[in-house]
């Protein structure tokens, strides 16, 4: 963070001081909302949650080196209290960002944030220091919290935004207005709570809404209700995918043989190959959003595709591959899902399988809930089954409750009448049965909405074998 008083913070935010020998004392380091990630000058932001109060561990901060804490109330140390810690944290975000004159790269939509997220950081970092969302923290908490890590050498600042509702993006891009507004895709994620795509279109365009004039919106030119939004924006529009007007294009799109996806490269200023270290033709698309962001930026087209090419992935439990000991190899990609992203983890799953085929090898979808379907849950997992036998996963076990025997509904009626899919009850049930089962040369994918905590069938059956694992 760049360096700031209390005095000045104070001022920002418009909260009282109480408590503060020193106004002039300086906050220098992070801002923080876990005691735990105190380090020398930090700011502690204390939150009262549904099960703790980041008000009980203000001392303990303090304690641990840093200068004050944001709260709601006075804590007997250090402070500056405000009504809104939340709205609080935004205000000192947006003032941190405007003192900088640092680039923000602003990204939404339905499905691939986080992994677009990670492969334009990881290009942009080439070019010049670059700061970018952890994980997915994208809402109003965590927004600022990004933003505020930012310092004086940082030219870059990327930041991913989730929506839960109308006007949500266009809160969060007021805290960190951007000069790149890019959407991906609008998908089915919380059709439940949106009610249509439509309703998901007109949140996500709340991004490139704000951009201003000399600003870009990089608009997905395959999907129709985002190349819509180019009527929605004052900013230059670029459009990527692989649509034969699309500004930066893929061509020859292909997977090679263990499933990772190659393609030509095309932009303003030239041509050059890609094969990514993903795995999986769905990130085709997110390679495109993110090279499109990277050339209005400045880098040449061998810059990026050389950038892609060396890219993995940063965030935990998305399409996290790795391979056993004995020949098994597990895909952790539980970290959430839904329609979209369950379909393409399972072509990525069987192009993956393929190659072990000819060997024995077996195909597994271990699958879960997708949460916040609404009336739409029913199809949705239905869908989800039949496709599983279509493209031939040799094995699918759904796990959990009403949802997941919709999964398996949708497999039986769609030709899978023998063993090839099973309902089982839980994670652990899950684990017994895959480790009676699996045999080297087997994949296995992992993969439901983040509250379900599939991931913990992926962690124990790479707990069960002993050695090193190799992370592909």
């Amino acid at each position: 963070m760049i360096a700031l008083s209390l005095a000045e913070i104070a001022g920002i935010v418009g909260g009282q001081p109480h408590d503060v020998p020193d106004l002039s004392a300086t906050v220098t380091g992070p801002v923080v909302i876990d005691s735990r990630e105190v380090r020398q000058g930090s700011l502690f932001a204390a939150f009262a949650g549904e099960r703790v109060d980041g008000h009980d561990y203000a001392e303990r901060a303090v304690e641990a080196g840093a200068v004050a804490v944001l709260a709601a109330r006075p804590v007997g140390i250090p402070a500056i209290v405000v009504d809104d810690v939340v709205a609080a944290l935004g205000a000192l975000a947006r003032a941190a960002v405007e003192r900088l004159g640092t680039t923000v790269v602003a990204l939404t939509g339905s499905a691939g944030k986080t992994s677009t997220k990670d492969l334009i950081a990881q290009i942009l970092e080439r070019k010049a220091p670059t700061v970018w969302t952890p994980g997915s923290l994208n809402n109003e908490i965590g927004l600022p919290l990004t933003a505020l890590r930012a310092t004086a050498e940082t030219r870059h600042l990327v930041l991913e935004m989730g929506a839960r509702g109308i006007g949500h993006i266009e809160y969060l891009a007021g805290l960190t207005p951007p000069r790149i507004g890019l959407v991906l895709n609008v998908g089915s994620a919380h059709i439940g709570e949106f009610g249509s795509r439509e309703a998901i279109a007109q949140a996500k365009g709340e991004l490139v809404e704000v951009l201003p004039e000399d600003g870009a919106a990089v608009l997905n030119a395959d999907d129709p209700l985002v190349r819509a939004m180019a009527s929605r924006t004052k900013a230059r529009v670029i459009l990527f995918g692989e649509a034969p007007d699309a500004d930066v294009r893929g061509e020859n799109v292909r997977l090679t043989d263990d499933g990772r996806p190659a393609f030509a490269l095309h932009t303003p200023t030239g041509c050059s190959d890609v094969t990514l270290r993903l795995y999986g033709e769905h990130h085709v698309s997110n390679a495109l959003a993110a090279a499109a962001v990277a050339h209005e930026l400045g880098m040449s087209v061998t810059e990026i595709a050389d950038a892609l090419s060396g890219a993995g992935t940063l965030s935990r439990w998305r399409m996290e591959v790795t391979e056993r000991p004995d020949g098994v190899t597990v895909v952790n990609d539980a970290y959430n899902a839904n329609p979209e992203s369950m379909k393409a983890a399972l072509r990525a799953l069987a192009a993956m399988g393929k190659a072990r085929q000819a060997a024995g090898g077996r195909t597994w979808a271990v699958l879960g809930q997708m949460a916040e379907l609404g009336d739409a849950s029913l199809a949705e997992h239905d869908a989800v089954g039949r496709l599983a036998v279509r493209l031939n996963v040799s094995k699918l076990v759904a796990v959990g409750g009403q949802e997941a025997s919709w999964l398996q509904l949708g497999a039986y009626n769609e030709g899978s009448w023998g063993e090839e899919s099973v309902h089982v009850s839980d994670a652990q049930a899950a684990v017994d049965l895959l480790r009676s089962e699996l045999r080297p040369g087997d994949v296995v994918l992992v993969k439901a909405s983040r509250s379900v905590g599939l991931e913990k069938v992926a962690l124990a059956l790479l707990e069960t074998t002993e050695g090193e694992v190799a992370v592909r």
